[in-house]
């Protein structure tokens, strides 16, 4: 029976993300079926957190039989936290485990860590906020009804019972480590792996590679 793994970038991010490729790299020796979805959608100036899970749900129901495990990279942990929560999507029956790094669990805080209190007012105000994105290598607009949109998702609220093992780093200046050690106390079947990184966590590749072989049991 295959088993499948599903990436999720981050925001502002894409299928091409140094982290996905080097993880789709490694698990080429691997009985696995590994997919990247750009969850750029509708469109990054358009993002919408709800179109975001409808596609890992299509994505999800196009997958072989077998085991589904997710990947979650920022934003991308929020949104597999937030799919695998089985009351919102019935394709979220088939995630057995999930291993998140860096997760995004609070959006809000991390926007007004980046862009000072004022951030949600100006964006309101302005109808979109520009964001440099990492895949394009531009800047881009985004609409304020991401915002909207995010107000009904609140990450501490999703209570799973299947395994997470979390990474993420001590030096991360995108999304503060004690949102990952909040979630890690108040669920008991959250492992968390602190590492001395940034956010990136690109020089942890190593370790965190061995860990998605170890905990998703992994076979050449």
């Amino acid at each position: 029976m295959t088993v499948n793994i599903i990436y999720l970038h981050g925001f502002a991010s894409s299928p091409q993300s140094k982290k996905a490729q080097d993880m789709q790299k490694r698990l080429k020796p691997y009985d696995v079926h590994f997919i990247v979805s750009d969850l750029n959608v509708p469109s990054f100036e358009q993002l919408s957190f709800t179109a975001i899970l409808e596609k890992v749900a299509e994505t999800v129901r196009d997958l072989p039989e077998g085991p589904v495990y997710l990947i979650g990279s920022s934003m991308g942990g929020s949104v597999a936290l937030h799919f695998a929560d089985r009351y919102r999507h019935a394709e979220a029956a088939r995630v057995e485990k999930m291993i998140l790094l860096a997760p995004a669990i609070d959006f809000f805080a991390n926007r007004q860590r980046q862009l000072g209190d004022n951030w949600l007012q100006q964006w309101q105000a302005a109808g979109s906020m520009p964001f440099y994105h990492y895949g394009y290598e531009v800047e881009k607009p985004v609409h304020y009804g991401l915002v909207e949109d995010l107000q009904q998702y609140d990450g501490y609220s999703v209570k799973l019972d299947i395994p997470i093992r979390i990474y993420h780093g001590r030096h991360d200046d995108s999304v503060d480590c004690q949102q990952s050690e909040r979630y890690a106390q108040e669920n008991d079947n959250v492992e968390l792996c602190m590492l001395d990184s940034d956010h990136t966590l690109l020089d942890q590749t190593d370790v965190i590679f061995e860990g998605v072989v170890a905990f998703f049991g992994l076979r050449e």
